[in-house]
């Protein structure tokens, strides 16, 4: 199928939703299923809902709100709740259904109260592919895909965003912040804000897809390997020592395997996703 073909099915799936609320949280997929939205439904259809709390990274709201502006479409958000869960917190192969679990309540009872038919997420058909127990609690609250139901990968995606003049075309994926705490510690607001801080440290040294996984007292650096050199050169390399030991990291390594998407799911085997899984239907 054509990426025009591909598009046209987005748009017949989207007008068959009649009005909508999209998880949006500013990254590539939610940008871009905002963007068709509006342009198959109009910005009174749609609503953009974004999910706000510890687990969120910092940078990533102020740049939302601009784009849900730049786009004519009303943009509230909601409280995630996330901490409030011992499910989420207990962080076992499973969190991540529960977390959407609450956020499909939330999106749902919006959805209600605004008279709106569906809620979406931008789930596309590479995320089909990989472990992601959140995935199946969108099927059990009945939310859906539109993306993925039309085929559309991420490659597919950031070209129909480039060709769109979408910001978030070459945006690298930043997804939750407990993603990469490791499965069986818990998550805690001190943890997460650690991460945040970390990352957001990163990045103002001009790092752009990078992780900073938190291992208790280790912070683990994932970097391109491209980009190993440049972080173990000086003054880069002190700079992020004495910053990460700063927010109370023992330890700073560099993983030599370099940036991975999902690395903390290395660690799971096979039976534990199945696990995973099946404790989340």
């Amino acid at each position: 199928m054509t990426l025009t073909a591909k598009y046209e099915a987005l748009q017949r799936i989207l007008r068959d939703l009649r009005r909508v609320v999209v998880a949006y949280s500013g990254g590539v997929d939610s940008t871009f299923l905002l963007k068709a939205a509006v342009e198959t439904l109009g910005a009174d259809n749609v609503l953009a809902c974004m999910s706000v709390g510890p687990s969120e990274p910092s940078n990533q709201y102020e740049k939302a709100h601009s784009m849900a502006q730049g786009m004519g479409v009303e943009m509230m958000t909601v409280e995630g709740g996330e901490l409030e869960d011992p499910n989420f917190i207990a962080n076992n192969a499973d969190r991540c259904f529960h977390c959407k679990s609450h956020l499909c309540h939330m999106l749902l009872d919006v959805a209600r109260q605004r008279g709106l038919d569906h809620v979406v997420f931008g789930v596309n058909v590479d995320d089909l592919d990989d472990f992601r127990p959140g995935n199946r609690a969108m099927k059990v609250h009945g939310v859906r895909s539109p993306l993925a139901e039309a085929g559309l990968t991420k490659n597919d995606i950031r070209q129909l965003s480039r060709q769109a003049g979408l910001p978030t075309a070459d945006q690298p994926a930043s997804p939750c912040l407990a993603s990469r705490i490791p499965y069986g510690l818990e998550v805690t607001e001190q943890r997460l804000r650690q991460i945040d801080q970390a990352e957001t440290f990163l990045r103002s040294l001009g790092f752009v897809e990078f992780r900073v996984r938190h291992h208790d007292s280790i912070a683990r650096i994932e970097v391109p390997s491209m980009e190993l050199a440049k972080i173990m050169a000086e003054p880069v390399r002190s700079k992020v020592v004495e910053y990460l030991k700063s927010l109370g990291f023992q330890f700073v390594t560099l993983d030599m395997q370099g940036f991975r998407s999902g690395s903390l799911n290395e660690s799971l085997s096979e039976g534990q996703k199945k696990a995973g899984m099946s404790q989340a239907k």
